[in-house]
């Protein structure tokens, strides 16, 4: 297939996908319930940390911890107190456990309180044509408040060549905004331009298929490739093509 005839292609499925309908199967449906930018970037967060496994388990878990947060994020996280987190105790979604959940709320409080909130952090360490340098920024701050080795693992640090799948798809909803209603375009300090593809299993084998990817693996390496391949299809907006690779690959088995 030759270049122009993929990114026809791709694009083809970017509108198939990239529309209302998608919200109703996908996690993001739980930020999607609020209104208010901080809710909508707090639930945002946790639900993307959680967004590994069976996409139905993650959206039930995910409606379950808002419900815990009594579907006010952002007020639960600034009054958050470990005594008065019953209704939080024993959450668990696969290896993200309470434990994990109640440093995850106390650093979003230190964050909101002392940085300036989410989007602030991400924005100041933001380079012109990656997001990765800020998410690794990100998870130092993350974990400046003494917490449990374990709960390390549900930040990924593409400096260690991760794909920090979790977080590139996180910022995908807060920044990108192409009036379809799906992402949330929230985020004005930081462009879709600079954003990576949330690069999962279904993506990563659709795009090998496609010749857009070589790297066997799905790490920081394979990213960058991807990455340099989405761009010469749109420099503007290449993660709007993880709509097409993720469609491709979970809804139509490519």
């Amino acid at each position: 297939m030759k270049q122009s005839e993929l990114k026809e292609f791709l694009d083809e499925k970017v509108i198939r996908y990239n529309n209302p309908n998608f919200i109703e199967s996908d996690p993001i449906q739980i930020p999607h319930k609020f209104s208010l930018k901080e809710d909508i970037e707090i639930a945002g967060f946790l639900v993307a940390t959680i967004a590994w496994g069976n996409r139905k388990s993650i959206i039930k878990n995910g409606h379950r911890l808002m419900d815990g947060m009594d579907n006010s994020p952002y007020e639960y996280v600034m009054n958050f107190s470990e005594n008065n987190a019953t209704e939080l105790l024993g959450f668990v979604h696969r290896t993200f456990n309470s434990d994990d959940l109640f440093y995850f709320i106390k650093s979003l409080q230190n964050i909101y309180r002392n940085h300036g909130g989410l989007e602030a952090i991400f924005a100041k360490q933001a380079e012109k044509n990656s997001m990765q340098p800020a998410i690794h920024q990100f998870k130092k701050i993350f974990f400046e408040l003494p917490h449990l080795p374990r709960t390390q693992k549900h930040i990924s640090d593409p400096l260690k060549n991760s794909a920090a799948k979790r977080i590139n798809m996180f910022l995908r909803w807060m920044v990108r905004n192409d009036n379809t209603g799906v992402d949330f375009g929230i985020w004005k300090s930081i462009s879709p331009s600079q954003l990576s593809c949330p690069l999962d299993v279904h993506s990563g084998n659709v795009a090998r298929k496609l010749k857009l990817l070589n790297r066997k693996q799905n790490d920081g390496k394979a990213l960058t490739e991807l990455d340099a391949s989405l761009r010469k299809f749109d420099p503007n907006d290449p993660v709007k093509y993880d709509f097409a690779l993720f469609g491709l690959g979970v809804f139509e088995g490519f």
